[in-house]
């Protein structure tokens, strides 16, 4: 009787575990989404936590930082990104509709740093451009005279500068759902747009009417959306020598046989002048952690001890050879302090 008894206390026991398991983990695999910009750098660190814990290889898929962030604030089940990847910081608005959603405890992960570059062929010379060429270049309507504006009609690089190449301006770069375009409005477009003093006026008197003309690429095909598959322009580029194309510096550097980046106020894109700030067009790379989901979905806290160990972000770390730009030392510190903290996120 006593041995029925307990065989029978054992399997109930085996079977509350089991539905304990179950019920701590409604995922067994994490999902991420989100930033081409820091999509290898998000696989190469899912690739080495499946192979060296006991957790499935997590998804990443490339969505974009605007679509990442969608789809992330779009719910709190099972069928929900828990990780999205993106090449700027979320927007207030975005942390709005999360928590329209239910989403309210978020974890940020500051994980270095990367610069934009207008990449061309080796096939042909090295471009050097200032911000504001980059922006006549670019722009929807430029200045024409203190105070007023014209379509741009430029067509040739030389009739932004005579200094630049007589080549036609064929620039090839990411959607308006991608936060490597976001930036690239944010830094360069608008970094150009300011150096005409009227304009940087401007943004006091208006500010709606300063975001229209220095947030607004041209669409008359000089600016050619590539979609947020950085690979592809990097092939168009080597097929098309007199074409640029606008990507984050990862991808510049694993392609270094093939494409060089433009100079841009007389810096040249490379992993020193981008951690020393010195690189006009720089910026932080993020991703974002659902709390709610640690817990349901194996492995999230163990992924994220990876991501933030020096083995992976630091300046030996395996992410650098992939083209991530590494925070200082203090910088990691705090950053790896708040993540095993799984502090909130704060604006």
């Amino acid at each position: 009787m006593y041995k029925k008894t307990l065989i029978a206390g054992l399997l109930l026991s085996s079977s509350i575990l089991a539905a304990g398991s179950n019920v701590a983990f409604a995922r067994e695999q994490l999902r991420i989404v989100g930033s081409s910009t820091v999509f290898p750098f998000a696989t190469t660190v899912a690739e080495r936590f499946g192979k060296t814990t006991e957790f499935k290889t997590p998804i990443v898929e490339s969505t974009g930082s605007g679509g990442g962030l969608k789809l992330f604030c779009s719910g709190d089940g099972n069928n929900a990104p828990d990780i999205t990847n993106s090449s700027r910081r979320i927007k207030a608005s975005e942390v709005k509709k999360c928590a329209a959603n239910g989403i309210t405890d978020i974890i940020e992960v500051k994980i270095g740093y990367d610069g934009i570059v207008l990449a061309n062929s080796k096939k042909s010379k090295v471009l050097e451009l200032t911000l504001k060429d980059m922006f006549l270049a670019l722009a929807k309507n430029v200045p024409d005279g203190d105070g007023k504006t014209k379509a741009n009609s430029y067509k040739y690089w030389s009739d932004v500068d005579p200094a630049l190449p007589n080549v036609k301006i064929e620039v090839m770069g990411p959607p308006p759902t991608s936060g490597t375009r976001d930036a690239f409005v944010e830094l360069a477009m608008e970094g150009g747009c300011k150096s005409f003093k009227w304009i940087k006026a401007l943004k006091k008197k208006d500010k709606k009417a300063y975001k229209a003309l220095c947030q607004t690429i041209r669409e008359d095909g000089a600016f050619i959306e590539a979609g947020e598959n950085d690979n592809l322009i990097v092939q168009k580029l080597n097929a098309n020598p007199s074409a640029f194309g606008v990507f984050g510096f990862s991808f510049l550097d694993q392609n270094t046989d093939t494409i060089q980046g433009s100079k841009i106020n007389g810096v040249a894109p490379d992993f020193d002048q981008i951690s020393d700030g010195s690189y006009p067009v720089s910026r932080s790379l993020y991703f974002y952690v659902k709390k709610s989901r640690i817990g349901k979905t194996a492995g999230i806290e163990e992924y994220l001890a990876e991501f933030t160990n020096d083995k992976a972000w630091g300046p030996e770390g395996y992410l650098a050879d992939k083209g991530l730009i590494p925070m200082s030392e203090k910088e990691r510190k705090d950053w790896a302090a708040r993540v095993k903290g799984l502090q909130n996120l704060s604006m």
